[in-house]
């Protein structure tokens, strides 16, 4: 049989695995193992599982995740979501779409120290939902915008999925956390202009909260100290060149620690609670990457990524047209698996054709996050669709969709926006 037909079938299979529910790790390991093996020998097919294994996870660079999620758990254990959701809606809550604003504002706040969008957009379901409910805003719009900023986690720094990214390319993680800073900003504001359009084009739809005095904001934002600190330690010092990725995840979860012992807010029980939560989160993470580093073996062996680089050289169609199709593939993909397992699978073959097409290759990180932005929250699967849905039992998955139509719309002008003007992500980089 030929490698061609080799690949057809190992990809068939591996889709196949994950519709019968197999881990997407397991599938795409069991499927580079077999594939390798067959076109090899069973020997060094064996070899490379102990091998690639052993090499992950004791290799330094990679202990970026499990530090920066290890950040996030204290951060989240710690109440510091609350904080921010009270500060943004003492300032914005009077407004029409008042709550809608300060979710956006406050799932921003917490992207910049979590770096998770399932977690963000569970931290929100049980800190915005109840609040925008007893103001009698619609289920969908809540959910909505729960959803949509939850997508913040992964493109505001630091970001577990650019983190990878960096990994698998080779690229400077540090840079790439800063390249998202400002595409990250502008995310936040174009979801608050459509919360604060839908609020002009329905007066009736979105009420309006109380105002608060100037005394209350000033108060509310004595609490958003540790957040901002946080944020302005590990990613100042990236940009500072004060330390590498690596070494501000491991400052970052030391001082979220130190933070939340000193304020009073982790106790012996939550400190546990979050190493078990980030251990667990952690070792779903790495069965995905060491997977999908055996099916890169397959791939290499069946030169899969040349034979797609001629493809689409091949149809004609220039740069940005090849880029177009690979960012519709991630469209497509985004239908049928995690964000991160995407990341790891896709970026091998495609990295590259971008290479040999000229983009650069931090810009094309922060447009892969983007689009993947688009595949947590867009039918049928949604991964935050359903991680809201497990924790509001009382929403439909239907509700939720048509509450994130709009910014849907959104994320896509947003895409089109930094394919157009790559300097939006390029320029903090650039004076590091």
């Amino acid at each position: 049989m030929s490698s061609d037909a080799v690949a057809i079938i190992g990809f068939v299979t591996l889709f196949v695995l994950m519709l019968l529910r197999v881990p997407i790790g397991m599938a795409m390991g069991l499927v580079g193992v077999a594939g390798f093996g067959y076109l090899t020998s069973g020997g060094p097919a064996l070899k490379i599982v102990g091998h690639t294994t052993m090499r992950t996870v004791t290799d330094f660079n990679f202990a970026v995740v499990p530090l920066f999620l290890l950040m996030g758990a204290f951060a989240t254990t710690s109440g510091m979501s609350r904080e921010l959701f009270r500060a943004a809606n003492a300032f914005v809550g009077h407004l029409r779409g008042g709550l809608g604003i300060a979710t956006i504002a406050a799932c921003g706040g917490f992207a910049a120290i979590c770096g998770s969008s399932v977690a963000t957009a569970a931290t929100f379901s049980r800190v915005a939902y109840p609040e925008m409910r007893r103001y009698n805003y619609p289920q969908s719009f809540a959910t909505g915008v729960i959803a949509a900023g939850g997508t913040l986690g992964i493109m505001i720094p630091p970001s577990t999925v650019l983190a990878v990214y960096g990994l698998i390319t080779e690229q400077d993680v540090g840079k790439l956390f800063i390249a998202g800073i400002v595409p990250g900003i502008v995310a936040v504001l174009m979801y608050m202009a459509t919360i604060s359009i839908i609020g002009r084009l329905k007066p009736g739809f979105l009420p309006a909260g109380p105002r608060t005095s100037w005394d209350e904001r000033w108060r509310s934002l004595r609490d958003v100290w540790a957040t901002l600190l946080l944020f302005a330690f590990v990613i100042g010092g990236i940009y500072g060149g004060m330390f590498t990725a690596t070494e501000a995840a491991g400052m970052g979860a030391g001082g979220a620690l130190l933070i939340g012992i000193a304020r009073g807010r982790l106790t012996r029980h939550d400190i546990l609670r979050s190493l078990l939560e980030s251990t667990r989160t952690t070792a779903a993470v790495f069965t995905i990457l060491i997977g999908a580093l055996l099916f890169g073996y397959f791939l290499t062996i069946t030169q899969t990524p040349q034979k797609v680089m001629e493809f689409l050289t091949g149809l004609g169609i220039g740069r940005y047209g090849i880029l177009t199709v690979i960012l519709l593939m991630y469209l497509v993909l985004g239908c049928l698996m995690d964000a991160l397992a995407m990341i790891i699978l896709t970026v091998p073959i495609v990295f590259p054709i971008i290479k040999q097409l000229g983009f650069d290759p931090i810009w094309f990180g922060i447009i892969i996050v983007m689009t993947v932005e688009l595949g947590l929250i867009h039918p049928p699967v949604g991964m935050n669709i359903f991680v809201i849905k497990s924790v509001i039992d009382d929403v439909k998955i239907s509700t939720i969709f048509y509450g994130v139509l709009p910014f849907i719309i959104t994320d896509i002008l947003r895409l089109v926006l930094l394919v157009a003007f790559p300097f939006l992500a390029l320029w903090l980089p650039s004076h590091m």
